[in-house]
C-alpha cells in the first residue's frame, strides 16, 4: 500500500538542535500507522538522504519514540545557523520534502 506520509501524522515539523544540527519531529495519528512505518523501516538514512541530498554521514540519527508515536530525525545543518547565505536561522521551514514523502507500508 502507498500512503503519503501528511496523510497518516498529525505533525511533521524542522528545528535546530543547536547551531550545527537540525532535527525532524514526525508524529503520527496512531500507534498503528507509527508500528506500520517502524516495522517496514521506512524512514532510513536512504530516505533521509535522498529528500534532503545527504550523504549517509550526514545523518546523525533517526529515532522512533514509541510514548509520542513519533520519529525523530536529527542530521548537520548544511550552513551553521546565521552563517552568511543561511536563509532559515530557527531552522523552522526546513521539513518540506517529508510532506511529499510516500510510503509503501503492508496493510
Amino acid at each position: 500500500m502507498r500512503i503519503k506520509l501528511i496523510d497518516i501524522t498529525d505533525v511533521i515539523r524542522s528545528k535546530n538542535a543547536g547551531p550545527y544540527e537540525l532535527t525532524f519531529d514526525i508524529m503520527f495519528k496512531s500507534l498503528d500507522w507509527f508500528e506500520k512505518v517502524v516495522a517496514a523501516d521506512a524512514i532510513n538514512t536512504d530516505t533521509v538522504c535522498r529528500l534532503f541530498q545527504l550523504q549517509p554521514d550526514d545523518v546523525l540519527n533517526i529515532i522512533p519514540f514509541k510514548p509520542a508515536k513519533a520519529i525523530k530525525i536529527t542530521i548537520k545543518r548544511p550552513l551553521c545557523s546565521g552563517d552568511l547565505g543561511e536563509t532559515d536561522v530557527y531552522g523552522a521551514q526546513q521539513h518540506a520534502p517529508l510532506l511529499s514523502l510516500e510510503l509503501n507500508l503492508s496493510v
